[in-house]
């Protein structure tokens, strides 16, 4: 196997706190992004989408999304599950990333792409080159607004966000928060106590893991 990626970007960082917790070591190589190595031809005749992360297969295959990598990874280094232990807290887990990323990551990412001018003319992720729509800046801040204030009410109910265990779940919204705080100048404030609360509990939880404590 070999993973492609670039670390500081967010859909990979969630997959380093992912492999990190779980003390998975792959053959990594970081792609080039300030000289734009993920958009050459050379990159694309091995990763078609263009982007990062990406786990190549030892039969060549390619996981292009942080969902199957994770997926793949957790069904061969099943210690220490971020994934759930039953078939209701995979589904459960399973739910929470496809729904943070839709409610959360993807606002962000337009927010960024949509008014940022190192991202015009390719204001969409991977190779096809689309120009920015500022409306969608705009759009993306305020559903992310709307996703904190709703985060911050979930979250007064229990300690971690997929239920009584620290998961990709949590994994997934410590990185977003961290993205939306530079991409979109965007944080939780001060009237969202719930999820202050547990940023607190999951970073603790994620360091305990890492063997960081």
């Amino acid at each position: 196997m070999k993973l492609y990626t670039f670390d500081p970007a967010p859909n990979p960082q969630r997959l380093k706190m992912f492999m990190d917790y779980k003390g998975i070591e792959i053959d990594t190589h970081q792609v080039n992004f300030p000289e734009g190595e993920q958009r050459s031809d050379a990159y694309k005749a091995i990763i078609p989408t263009g982007t990062v992360p990406a786990l190549v297969l030892n039969d060549g295959r390619v996981l292009s999304s942080v969902f199957a990598i994770t997926q793949y990874l957790e069904a061969i280094h099943p210690e220490k599950p971020l994934l759930g232990e039953t078939n209701e807290e995979r589904a459960v887990v399973l739910d929470w990333n496809h729904r943070l990323f839709n409610d959360v990551f993807r606002p962000t990412g337009d927010a960024l792409r949509n008014s940022n001018p190192a991202f015009a003319g390719r204001a969409l992720p991977g190779a096809l080159d689309t120009e920015q729509i500022p409306a969608l800046a705009e759009r993306g801040r305020a559903q992310l607004t709307h996703a904190f204030e709703t985060l911050n009410n979930e979250l007064g109910n229990r300690p971690f966000v997929a239920g009584e265990s620290f998961t990709m779940a949590d994994i997934d919204l410590l990185a977003v928060i961290k993205f939306a705080g530079w991409a979109a100048k965007m944080a939780p404030d001060e009237s969202h106590a719930a999820l202050h609360d547990w940023q607190a509990r999951a970073q603790a939880a994620f360091d305990e893991g890492c063997g960081n404590t």
